[in-house]
């Protein structure tokens, strides 16, 4: 059965009507913009993507971190190479290093297992439940109360959505004024099927990351794995392919410029309905200090690495993600301040508290929200710094958060399921003992040490008013000792924390996971102690986010009903790691003064890149692969307008983080690349959408192939996706 959709319909933020191709638009909300597709030249049923069980979307799956689609009926799986680098890594030994050597499975019984925590998630519906999430609430209820009572609803909801042996998800769209029910199929056997060399998957590098022109190979194949009976099922060599009831076909046509393309995927966060105060503090504040923080900590990885082929791969994915995450910020926060971003955002600010003043009604519907929510965040500024750091320290020590998660999950098991915090639910245990599991690929007590080291010296810097005080009591130190004492007491510290904890043991930790906190208060583990000890501050601080979250339950809703009713016509909701789909062509566009860029690349700027060394040293055999086209040797993958094989291109499609690894569809729906990245100087789009400039980086599909055919011999994967 077809699955259909109330229509949402809202209004846009920016009181304009539709521009460019900014947009991405919920599944049920494609068919009302098919007015604008038609005059894109679309002359398909725009009903096809609000089908979820149909062809195109039900190929489209969630990796959890990225996007993927299926590609055969044999459960063969595209999504980006960086998407792929934690398998790579998984895989990889020093000895045989396939995150750099690539990998290649010539039948299915050479695919490799992920490893424990990779998923494939199927999304089968979308259904609206705002009524049974916020829906009869008493106004006069407090707010925690009322955010108790929709954390609760939101439990029960999800239970009994799962009760077919889905897994289920309740989303916030448009800042809680809507919540929607997703089901979805969660597939926890994954297995590495193809992935090309890292100076084929990475080409560029840092240089070029978020840049263009580009010429990066961002692709890798899994494949799905079922029990015989069709059901998901752990890991198993009994296990046998998942058949999918869709799966693209690919195109090895490619693209064009000016050709329409979609984009189907998962985008994680946008922040385009924020409140001005929210993007001022971003800027101003989270934006700085992550760049900060990486800087340091890439630096620090890369000392500790340095001549060491263990560590250097244990360290690889960590690397990559804060390279990618620094790139990032820094243009975002360029695009904010020297873009404008920030200005236009006040200057629209200001005129919908004009608009709501300018009339009774509207001021006693929309009120002082705007002011509240500037008080709000306000108290959250008093307290910022420290509460960033408690956060970091799970992020940036493994050992300190597996710790911290089998003390919290021995204090919520004695509840009843429905009491227990939501990531503690009994739903979420096998994730939490596949965490446990995989952190001993990238475990190092020396790489732990030194970046909890690391962040811990900034706490100790903190104010009186921000103090961590069991952190101080671990380090014997009070606010007025001095740096360089407080430094050799953390040392200290430190040396005997990590001395006294056999966690970094994965046996260890795996057989604590049904421990109480009186057997884990009994094994005197100085993390565990540790972690014990930093629980009221870590409880204190979520109970006060708890109350804040049910204000902003109440306040947020009203200022996104004041945003939309200044405006008119269709808007998509800010990104939430839901299926979207967004639309655009591929274009060119004027980057700066006097200089265009072409919207494809070909395999001529690879000759003209590569140096052999640093970011772009491609493989030898890709080389002489180019070198023999050069030399008269035929492909069918050429363009013949270019004259040689396209690398990747630019479009107009709206797509941020999350986006990784989406289908890039042609007007029929077929394959025809792979999304993969954005430019530099429009990464601020995600706050305020620049309807000009903004353009996404794919990769190819008919350079994908052309690697397969005529560098790599992976003739069995072109054959499974359809392509002779």
């Amino acid at each position: 059965m077809k699955s259909r959709f109330v229509l949402v319909a809202l209004f846009s933020t920016l009181a304009l009507p539709l521009v460019a191709d900014e947009g991405m638009w919920m599944p049920e909300q494609i068919p009302a913009l098919a007015g604008k597709l038609r005059a894109k030249g679309f002359s398909g049923d725009p009903n096809a993507f609000a089908d979820l069980t149909g062809q195109p979307m039900g190929a489209i799956v969630s990796l959890g971190n990225c996007s993927a689609s299926f590609v055969s009926p044999e459960g063969l799986i595209v999504t980006n190479h960086h998407c792929a680098v934690g398998a790579l890594q998984y895989n990889s030994t020093p000895e045989r290093n396939i995150l750099k050597e690539g990998f290649l499975a010539k039948t299915k019984g050479e695919e490799v297992s992920n490893g424990p925590g990779y998923r494939v998630f199927v999304t089968n519906s979308y259904r609206e439940v705002t009524p049974e999430i916020t829906g009869k609430i008493d106004a006069k209820l407090d707010d925690r109360k009322r955010w108790d009572l929709i954390e609760r609803r939101v439990k029960e909801r999800t239970k009994a959505c799962e009760a077919d042996g889905s897994r289920c998800r309740i989303a916030s769209f448009y800042g809680g004024e809507k919540y929607y029910e997703i089901a979805q199929t969660e597939i926890p056997d994954v297995r590495l099927v193809y992935a090309p060399p890292y100076g084929v998957g990475v080409f560029g590098g840092e240089t070029d990351n978020w840049r263009w022109p580009r010429h990066t190979g961002d692709w890798s194949f899994y494949r799905a794995y079922v029990g015989k009976d069709g059901k998901p099922a752990p890991y198993s060599k009994d296990n046998v392919p998942y058949k999918p009831k869709h799966w693209l076909k690919v195109s090895a046509k490619g693209v064009r410029p000016h050709d329409l393309v979609f984009v189907a995927g998962y985008p994680g966060r946008t922040e385009r309905l924020q409140t001005f105060e929210e993007v001022k503090e971003t800027t101003d504040w989270l934006f700085p200090r992550s760049i900060r923080r990486s800087e340091a900590m890439l630096a620090l990885l890369d000392e500790l690495s340095k001549g060491k082929a263990d560590i250097e791969l244990k360290v690889a994915p960590r690397k990559r993600g804060l390279g990618n995450s620094l790139t990032n910020r820094k243009g975002m926060l360029e695009g904010l301040v020297k873009g404008g971003i920030l200005n236009k955002k006040e200057a629209e600010e200001k005129a919908l508290a004009a608009w709501i003043a300018a009339d009774p009604a509207r001021q006693k519907e929309y009120g002082s929200s705007l002011a509240a929510l500037a008080a709000l965040d306000e108290a959250e500024r008093k307290t910022r710094d420290r509460d960033a750091i408690l956060g970091e320290m799970s992020r940036v020590s493994p050992l300190y958060a597996s710790a911290r998660t089998l003390y919290r999950l021995s204090l919520e098991r004695p509840k009843k399921d429905i009491d227990r915090e939501i990531e503690f639910q009994e739903r979420n245990v096998s994730r939490i003992k596949d965490e446990l599991d995989r952190m001993q690929k990238t475990f190092d007590a020396g790489v732990d040490r030194a970046l909890l080291r690391q962040l811990l010296l900034d706490a100790l810097a903190l104010p009186a008013t921000q103090r961590i005080e069991p952190l101080d009591r671990l380090a014997g130190i009070t606010p007025s000792t001095s740096p360089a004492d407080a430094a050799k007491a953390l040392d200290a510290a430190l040396d005997k924390l990590y001395a006294g904890t056999k966690l970094g043991d994965k046996d260890v930790r795996l057989s604590l996971l049904t421990a109480s906190t009186a057997e884990l208060a009994a094994r005197k583990d100085t993390f565990l102690d540790f972690a014990a000890a930093m629980e009221p501050l870590s409880k204190e601080i979520r109970e006060t986010e708890k109350t804040r979250e049910g204000t902003r339950s109440r306040l947020v809703p009203v200022y996104m009903r004041a945003l939309l009713a200044r405006g008119g016509g269709l808007v998509a909701p800010d990104a939430n790691s839901t299926l979207r789909v967004t639309f655009g062509s591929v274009e060119g566009v004027d980057a700066k003064d006097g200089l265009y860029y072409q919207p494809q690349t070909t395999l001529r700027g690879i000759l003209e890149k590569n140096t052999g060394s640093g970011d772009f040293d491609a493989p030898k055999k890709e080389i002489d692969a180019i070198k023999a086209l050069r030399a008269g040797k035929s492909t069918p993958f050429a363009d013949p307008a270019l004259h040689d094989v396209p690398v990747n291109f630019l479009s107009t499609v709206d797509t941020t983080g999350g986006n990784s690894g989406s289908a890039t569809l042609n007007s029929q729906g077929e394959l025809v690349g792979l999304l993969f990245d954005g430019t530099y100087d429009t990464i601020a789009s995600d706050f305020l959408y620049d309807p000009v400039r903004t353009r996404s980086i794919h990769v190819d599909v008919r350079y994908l192939l052309w690697n397969m055919a005529d560098v790599d011999g992976a003739a069995n994967v072109l054959e499974e996706i359809g392509v002779r």
